[in-house]
């Protein structure tokens, strides 16, 4: 009897996607001792007492059941106000989604408007996750080069380069992960024109929208004529220090929300509950808002230290604005990313990750979080600075 040929059981489109450059350090790091770790772009603070009061007092109260698909309407109405306040953008709450994190609402936000060939315009370098997710909905996801001479902020004339008969939208995330750049007003009012010339789609990441230094953060969705194309992406994760809670949003047109809603129905159902309730705790406590400013202006000293330390040790450092990343070029040295990366953990057990595994544009660069106590940030320039010294 003839033995049949084993099957690919595995989709081509997940094969085609490789693991996350940042997981592999992760692992690394994880084996060993002592690791001063400058890698995982997490806050090290605690999420603040009254929200955690909020969350445990959700279970307490026995609220553990579903809620709507949409997520709580007091999170939503919040969430309405806030984006009213911050950045004068009108929404209803069934414009909104509570997502599970700003990963999925990626993800459903790609899933409901990509077709097969449809292509999404992605500057780099870029979050890890914006390429999967345009692949994994079935789209082609089209890379823009973006360069420090710029200050890592795309431009709408390298943008309409890309432009093709296949293009369905731009996906955009500033203050950006890994570079920390912000995008000024001006070059988003003219990606924004562009848009509409070409009826694209605008997907943008703001998730890091509260973590700015001496610059304004402009809401992409508040230009004029942007909000009927734009998906809009946060959550709590960062400002808030929430990461382990898992709660985002979506805002968009209403029939974009719509789409949206649906995959997210038959995915997730709904987001956490006790994580929505905390949320709501963080939006409505004024003792919120003293903590996200504690937060920022901490973030902003390490941010200064880091910075001048790349700097003063030769490792040329553009000077991030926002989020919480330094983005050192590392071409001095003589060594690729990947190679400096690899050896500072084996030789110093210093975890950065290589600027190339947020995208080719990101090669001669490593990512360095500043999400971490100035004693471990000082500790690891010193590491750093010994290991360039045996070079």
């Amino acid at each position: 009897m003839a033995v049949a040929t084993r099957r690919e059981y595995l989709s081509e489109k997940v094969r085609s996607v490789p693991p996350s450059g940042i997981r592999r350090f992760f692992d690394i790091a994880a084996t060993m001792r002592d690791v001063v770790t400058l890698g995982i772009g997490e806050p090290d603070f605690v999420t603040p007492p009254n929200i955690l009061q909020a969350g445990i007092r959700s279970l307490q109260e026995g609220k553990t059941a579903y809620t709507s698909n949409s997520g709580l309407i007091e999170l939503r109405e919040l969430l309405v106000t806030q984006l009213r306040k911050l950045y004068n953008v009108e929404y209803d709450p069934d414009e909104i989604l509570i997502t599970v994190g700003v990963s999925e609402a990626l993800q459903v936000a790609m899933i409901a408007t990509i077709d097969p060939g449809d292509e999404v315009i992605i500057p780099e370098p870029c979050f890890v996750a914006y390429a999967p997710s345009v692949v994994f909905a079935g789209g082609t996801p089209v890379s823009v080069a973006t360069h420090v001479e710029n200050n890592f902020e795309v431009t709408a004339v390298e943008i309409e380069d890309a432009i093709t008969a296949h293009t369905k939208g731009i996906l955009i995330g500033y203050p950006n992960n890994p570079t920390g750049a912000v995008m000024s007003r001006e070059r988003l009012t003219e990606i924004g024109k562009l848009a509409e010339g070409h009826d694209l789609l605008i997907y943008s990441d703001e998730i890091y929208d509260r973590l700015v230094y001496g610059v304004e953060h402009t809401c992409v969705a508040s230009l004029p004529g942007l909000k009927q194309r734009t998906v809009l992406l946060g959550g709590f994760s960062k400002s808030y220090a929430m990461t382990g809670w898992r709660i985002g949003y979506a805002a968009a047109p209403a029939e974009i929300l719509a789409a949206m809603r649906k995959v997210h129905q038959y995915a997730i159902m709904s987001a956490p509950t006790p994580a929505q309730w905390a949320a709501v705790e963080a939006l409505a406590n004024p003792e919120s808002e003293k903590a996200v400013q504690m937060m920022r202006a901490e973030y902003d000293k390490r941010r200064r230290f880091i910075v001048d330390g790349f700097n003063r040790i030769g490792l040329a450092c553009f000077e991030p604005r926002g989020a919480f990343y330094a983005f050192p070029s590392i071409k001095a040295t003589g060594l690729s990313d990947t190679e400096f990366s690899e050896r500072l953990i084996v030789e110093e057990k210093v975890a950065m990750v290589p600027g190339s595994a947020f995208g080719p544009s990101g090669s001669g660069y490593v990512r360095a979080a500043y999400a971490a106590s100035m004693e471990n940030i000082a500790e690891a320039l010193r590491r750093v600075e010994h290991f360039i010294g045996k070079l």
